[in-house]
């Protein structure tokens, strides 16, 4: 389990602002041997109790439950900000949250059923002490609680069900797994040299200061330990760690004719001293400065439908958007759902020499952690390997306990932010080739291909800060995707042209069915992917690839002019201002 449950730098420029000013400390440490005692055995015992003690057998108006689970995460964490060179966040914190699934009916149909998938979850903080008798009456509480809600909708199922026409998905509720036991070791010590890295920000932060149009900027160090725990009436009992770093770096500036930009570079490891070294921060930093500046003078580009090339990197989220949301699971089944790849199974949905598989046991990359790692998902079930593309054909569908027609169990892919339910979603999502070429190799079919189809230039997608993706099916089935560094590649051989202002859209099985080539180098995401299960980490990798034909559309233009003040200190450099 690897569940968000503080502010994460991963999820863009508001968490970065967001994070709140504390009291600084130098090493926070871990939890204790104890600790896991102390939780897991009350969590067992109240677990126990409750699920013998609730409700009637015997009664139609207070029923038993058939299945109740605890899931506590128990996290320590240490950030810092700054800004213009000066700190502006520094906080400590612990935070120990309870989410308690109660379900009642049977697994067939319970209180989950439809649109009541939520009233199964109750959340609750929890004693940051060992004080088992605390720890005990707030999981009662919470239970109780959750018993009241969990009633009230399974009575409000049932009536529905006499009234409404007949689903297109019959499948039970929740499906029957095999209980895992595994108690692993607590997450280590949270080492922090805070005044250390309070200097190492300060220094990269006040980077900015020498370019008078970076309007904003945000360097940011998160570092958190935590262990989660789960049990279940089933019998599950799971104890994981996770431990990260992360440090993100985001700048923005403001064009002459209002349009806003910001350029973002994130770095994760296992811990705060594993990060890169401060000369690589420091020639990041300064190389997204000065793109940013030309950012500012580029050219606003046109809507495009044409060839391109998207960035391993670029690639990757594109991947993630397009793809990968529409084969979570739950997207197969509801009213609600658009289901584009629901009755593809068997058929190709992607040139046969690619092929899609999302893997949480890889903890890096060639070297490069993984966020989207896990060990066992948020239901307590083990994290496994799934290819869900094999040579193009779709295989299956990411995986919670929420069974969907042809797939009745969970393939450890139930995730969910704390006080969220659920449901499939990604982890690594790594994507594959056997049709590459070099990046100049690559270069050239671009070239080629914009010139068969009559085009003065193709796209170069640098780099891409995220993306949506719909998958309703009361909207349009389609995506959009917004690239950060776009480059015109021009046939005649006129340097690349970098522009400004670009937005792909489109909708997913034309854009899927028109990547000619991939290159033989793949690239990492991670980031922070926000759903109905809530924010977690995650990540892609994918080699840079050749599209025969993507379409673009011009991004919002803004009003807001350029401060008309310099800033301080630079009233009579050529910069800042209105020109």
């Amino acid at each position: 389990m690897k569940r968000q449950h503080a502010v994460s730098f991963g999820a863009g420029l508001a968490g970065l602002i967001a994070l709140a000013v504390l009291s600084p400390s130098r090493v926070v440490a871990a939890a204790s041997p104890a600790s896991t005692a102390a939780l897991l055995d009350t969590m067992d015992a109240e677990l126990h109790r409750a699920i013998s003690s609730l409700g009637d057998a015997g009664s139609a108006q207070q029923p038993k439950p058939y299945f109740i689970s605890y899931a506590v995460s128990d996290g320590e964490s240490v950030g810092l900000t700054a800004q213009f060179g000066a700190i502006t966040g520094n906080r400590e914190g612990h935070r120990r949250i309870a989410d308690v699934q109660v379900r009642l009916g049977t697994s067939a149909e319970d209180n989950t059923h439809g649109d009541h998938r939520n009233s199964a979850l109750t959340t609750v903080p929890l004693p940051l002490t060992n004080d088992r008798d605390a720890i005990a009456r707030s999981l009662w509480f919470a239970t109780n609680r959750g018993y009241a809600k969990a009633l009230d909708s399974y009575l409000k199922v049932k009536t529905e069900q006499q009234v409404r026409a007949k689903e297109e998905d019959a499948s039970a509720d929740f499906s029957k797994e095999t209980p895992s036991t595994a108690v692993l070791p607590e997450a280590p010590a949270l080492a922090v040299d805070r005044k250390a890295w309070a200097e190492r920000l300060r220094e990269i932060s006040g980077l900015f200061k020498q370019y008078p149009d970076i309007l904003f900027n945000t360097v940011g160090l998160e570092a958190s330990t935590e262990t989660d725990y789960f049990v279940s009436s089933e019998g599950t009992k799971v104890a994981t760690p996770n431990h990260v770093a992360r440090l993100v770096i985001v700048a923005r500036t403001r064009a002459a004719d209002g349009m806003d930009m910001f350029r973002a570079e994130t770095f994760e490891a296992d811990e705060a001293a594993h990060l890169p070294n401060q000369k690589t921060l420091i020639e990041k930093t300064v190389a997204m400065a000065k793109n940013l500046e030309a950012l500012r003078e580029a050219p606003v580009t046109e809507p495009y439908n044409g060839p391109a090339i998207l960035s391993g990197r670029a690639s990757a989220v594109f991947f993630h958007e397009v793809l990968g949301h529409r084969l979570e699971g739950q997207r197969q089944r509801g009213d609600e759902e658009g289901q584009t790849f629901t009755k593809l199974l068997g058929k190709q949905i992607l040139p046969p020499f690619l092929s899609v598989a999302d893997d949480p046991t890889l903890a890096d990359f060639h070297g490069t952690p993984l966020s989207g790692h896990y060990l066992y998902d948020d239901e307590g079930q083990k994290a496994r390997r799934v290819d869900l593309i094999k040579d193009g054909v779709l295989d299956t569908f990411l995986m919670s306990r929420l069974p969907i027609a042809s797939f009745a169990t969970s393939n450890g892919h139930g995730r969910a932010e704390v006080g969220h339910m659920p449901t499939g979603r990604q982890g690594n999502l790594i994507v594959t080739s056997s049709k590459t070429v070099s990046d100049a190799e690559l270069r050239e079919m671009l070239k080629a291909e914009a010139k068969k189809q009559g085009k003065a230039y193709g796209l170069y997608f640098e780099d891409i800060s995220s993306g949506f993706a719909v998958t309703t099916r009361r909207s349009p089935q389609a995506f959009q995707v917004i690239p950060l560094v776009v480059y015109r590649v021009y046939v005649d051989g006129r340097p690349d042209e970098l522009v400004r202002g670009v937005s792909i859209v489109g909708t997913p099985q034309a854009a899927l069915n028109r990547i000619l080539a991939t290159n033989n180098r793949q690239d990492i995401f991670n980031g922070v992917c926000g759903a109905e299960s809530g924010s977690i980490p995650v990540s892609a990798v994918a080699p840079a690839m050749l599209v025969s034909e993507i379409e673009t559309q011009r991004q919002a233009q803004g009003t807001a002019r350029p401060p008309i003040l310099p800033p301080p200190g630079m009233e009579n450099s050529n910069g800042g201002g209105a020109r």
